[in-house]
């Protein structure tokens, strides 16, 4: 006899969870933009201003899916991942698509700019459950065609993190779904290959790996960024130099906002309150795959597995980034970094968890 489901209350301690990083993470934009912020636009809280806007949003989202039933996403799979790839194509031509930092990544709407790689995400998570919990899947290369595609047109961006996240994260949701070993190398063999490709193809990335490999080299150039971020690390100490009181966000740390914020707080706050921020996030992956293993139906449980995977693995891509672990990779921590997009999706999300939570295996 199958599971059966019935209604229970939402998990509690995920919404806390989401809630506190969501709220430290606007606090956290408001203080380490400040400098940069009264620099390009005379308004200390510019930054600050807009990320409290889109935590607006993202928490209406939040709201609107934890009460929908998740079912309907089942119905958009196909609709959403055509709808990515329609606009990771469209970000690469050169009238539509924004230049930064030599990277084509947003795409503007107005006054609103997005990236289609954020949204690329949560529709490759979608659309996998949607497929791999379907009672057959003999026929999984159109599966793969696409997948491929999707990491392909990343990479062309290029956005080398971002690439990273989203093969890990299918190879970990088509691994919890059974699929065969061959399917599970050839996406992974896809990700690695890109990613290599990537680095070999672009002297600003083979900088990254040579400088990650050598932090010593070239202290004004190529590992300028990671010295900094390690400097604001050591600076901190055990209990940090205080809120708000970070040296390195003035005009020393790059991407103080978005990319190396963690360094900000781990300034301030020192190694105790840098646990405590790894901590949240190892306490919302334990949660997130709880309400895995106790949703009754197959779709359920992938889409959970998917939504905890792709948040856990970009935070620790983030995190190891800042401590050395592994190369700087440009990718934001979920909920906490300046960006709009990101959090918004990462909201509309865990909406969808705290959804699957009210739906778990009856207990007898």
């Amino acid at each position: 006899m199958s599971p059966r489901s019935q209604k229970t209350k939402p998990d509690y301690y995920l919404i806390g969870l989401v809630l506190l990083l969501t709220v430290f993470g606007v606090i956290m934009v408001g203080n380490s933009s400040v400098v940069e912020a009264y620099r390009d636009f005379g308004d200390k809280l510019y930054y600050f201003k807009l990320q409290l806007q889109w935590a607006g949003i993202g928490l209406v989202a939040f709201g609107l899916t934890s009460w929908l039933d998740y079912h309907w996403l089942k119905k958009l799979s196909a609709p959403l991942i055509a709808g990515t790839l329609f606009f990771l194509v469209l970000v690469l031509i050169p009238q539509l698509g924004t230049q930064a930092l030599g990277a084509r990544r947003w795409l503007g709407l107005g006054p609103i700019r997005f990236q289609p790689a954020e949204l690329a995400k949560l529709a490759l998570v979608v659309y996998l459950a949607a497929f791999l919990s379907r009672p057959s899947q003999s026929e999984g290369w159109p599966c793969l065609v696409l997948l491929v595609s999707l990491l392909g047109l990343v990479m062309l961006q290029p956005d080398l993190g971002t690439t990273i996240v989203l093969a890990a994260t299918a190879g970990t949701i088509y691994f919890v779904a059974g699929a065969p070993w061959w399917q599970i190398f050839l996406l992974l063999l896809a990700g690695v290959g890109g990613g290599a490709g990537l680095i070999l193809t672009s002297s600003y990335r083979r900088e990254r790996l040579l400088t990650f490999l050598n932090p010593t080299r070239d202290p004004l150039g190529a590992s300028y960024h990671i010295r900094q971020v390690l400097i604001a690390l050591g600076s901190g100490g055990i209990f940090g130099v205080g809120l708000g009181q970070s040296r390195q966000k003035y005009e020393y740390l790059p991407e103080v906002s978005t990319d190396s914020i963690f360094a900000v707080i781990a300034e301030e706050t020192g190694l105790v309150g840098g646990l405590l921020i790894l901590l949240l996030f190892l306490l919302l992956v334990w949660r997130g795959l709880k309400i895995a293993q106790n949703t009754p139906d197959g779709f359920g449980r992938l889409l959970a597995v998917g939504i905890t995977s792709w948040l856990g693995i970009q935070a620790f891509v983030n995190l190891a980034a800042m401590v050395a672990l592994v190369p700087l990779t440009g990718i934001p921590l979920p909920f906490i970094s300046y960006g709009g997009s990101s959090l918004l999706l990462a909201l509309f999300a865990t909406g969808v968890l705290v959804n699957l939570s009210r739906h778990q295996v009856a207990k007898r």
